[in-house]
């Protein structure tokens, strides 16, 4: 490199005594283009691609590679656990197999710009206290992309701490059915990670789909989850944004927890047992235009209060719970524990077993600037067409207290004197202490979520 730089300054005084002005000035640019060209070839040119076939070989590529390089693995299987040390590309052919046989990490990377791609990865181990994982990424290596794999296996699908910029997308990651939920590893687990990028993943069989703890500005989208704990968790995280995500047959959604800023949105969630979303501890959070419907516990009692909730709000203050739809569970919004100052607007609370559950002191108002909710429940006039039914609403009044305090007299709420009492109720308006009143009731559902 010396040499060329060398020789080329000796060119351009050469043309320096032979030329003049704009020739000069050509000579000049020419020269530089010229030098640039070279620069780059002779960066391309220490690229290697290294074909493997065997353990061994695998391993010693790995060893002898160099930043930039690219290792394919031909289609067969590599047994053990393998490190990189260097910014590769780490490939496979279809049938290209890693299999780690029951321990350790089967893939660990401790440098930046690593990619790990077109690859099977199975059978690591299970220790969750060690970071078993399928590809465990060390302190400090940022930038790594881990693309378009599918990974298999008791630990931890994809971990990584202390480091930024991670691309996890388009993988299939699924743990083990047959242990107990909360002894599976994370399908993708990140601690102190800033500004990761989560999208087009299918996560199963795991404990959380993601595990987001302590980290910044990450993104989680178009991802599929089922048959786990939550779909996605945050836990002491802030600024992030989730959207587009699925999960299915969960035990709860999206769980916000201790955690500001985030923006969960346009997300769906079906047949969660516990919550379709969590806000608990959570400040300053935007949870809008998403999609909760047919939550339920087999095993939940009223008593218990473990009943599946659309939306479970504890303690969590100052968020906004706008143009969500909380249809079809057992409670469509539970509030306890301090978590009366957030703005609910512009939902829907459709055919819920119960649309409310309210445990507080407060009498709260669930509407913004003349707007409040629609409920399948409530059964109101709009004589003005305006969108806005006449008279507020109480989605649930001392009555409903009484059964949640009596879960036994639970076979009363239909009779015909608990309907003459609620007749009554809503004819005099009788002014409680506490509990919930829309004074803007949407008159019909909006059936295209608003964000």
């Amino acid at each position: 490199m010396i040499f060329l730089k060398n020789a080329l300054l000796r060119q351009m005084l050469r043309h320096r005594c032979h030329c003049h002005g704009f020739k000069f000035l050509f000579a000049l640019v020419n020269l530089f283009l010229l030098g640039l060209i070279a620069l780059l070839f002779s960066s391309l040119s220490f690229a290697t691609t290294y074909s493997v076939s065997d353990s061994g070989e695998l391993k010693a590529g790995l060893a002898q590679s160099s930043a930039g390089d690219l290792i394919l693995l031909r289609a067969g299987v590599y047994s053990g656990q393998f490190e990189i040390h260097q910014g590769i590309t780490l490939t496979g052919e279809r049938g290209a197999v890693i299999d780690a046989m029951g321990q350790g990490s089967a893939v660990t990377i401790f440098a930046s710009d690593v990619t790990v791609n077109h690859l099977e990865i199975q059978n690591w181990g299970a220790d969750l206290y060690e970071r078993n994982s399928g590809i465990l990424v060390q302190d400090h290596a940022h930038r790594v992309r881990i693309e378009s794999n599918r990974l298999t296996g008791s630990g931890f699908g994809v971990c990584a701490e202390n480091s930024a910029d991670i691309i996890v997308s388009d993988n299939i990651i699924s743990g083990d059915p047959e242990r107990f939920k909360l002894d599976r590893g994370d399908g993708i687990y990140l601690k102190r990670v800033e500004s990761p990028l989560i999208r087009g993943n299918k996560i199963f069989h795991v404990r959380d789909g993601v595990y987001i703890e302590a980290g910044k500005h990450s993104l989680i989208s178009d991802n599929h989850f089922s048959e786990q704990q939550y779909g996605i968790h945050y836990m002491y995280s802030k600024h992030d944004e989730a959207y587009g995500n699925e999960a299915v047959g969960v035990d709860g959604g999206y769980a916000l927890m201790s955690s500001e800023n985030i923006k969960l949105y346009r997300n769906r969630v079906r047949g969660a047992r516990e919550f379709g979303v969590l806000l608990n501890m959570t400040h300053n959070s935007i949870v809008s235009g998403n999609r909760v419907f047919e939550g339920h516990n087999p095993q939940g009692k009223a008593a218990l209060g473990n009943e599946a909730k659309g939306i479970f709000v504890y303690g969590a203050l100052d968020n906004e719970i706008k143009h969500n739809l909380f249809s079809t569970s057992d409670i469509g919004i539970y509030m306890a524990m301090g978590g009366e100052g957030n703005l609910v607007y512009g939902n829907q609370f459709v055919n819920n077993r119960t649309q409310v559950k309210y445990v507080g002191e407060q009498l709260l108002e669930w509407s913004h600037n003349k707007r409040g909710n629609f409920w399948s429940s409530q059964l109101g006039w709009d004589s003005n067409k305006d969108g806005i039914t006449d008279k507020p609403y109480r989605p649930n009044d001392n009555l409903d207290k009484l059964f949640w305090l009596y879960p036994e007299a639970g076979f009363l709420m239909n009779s015909p004197v608990v309907a003459l009492l609620r007749w009554v109720h809503s004819q005099f308006e009788f002014t409680s202490p506490a509990g919930i009143v829309d004074s803007f009731p949407l008159s019909s559902a909006d059936m295209e979520l608003r964000l």
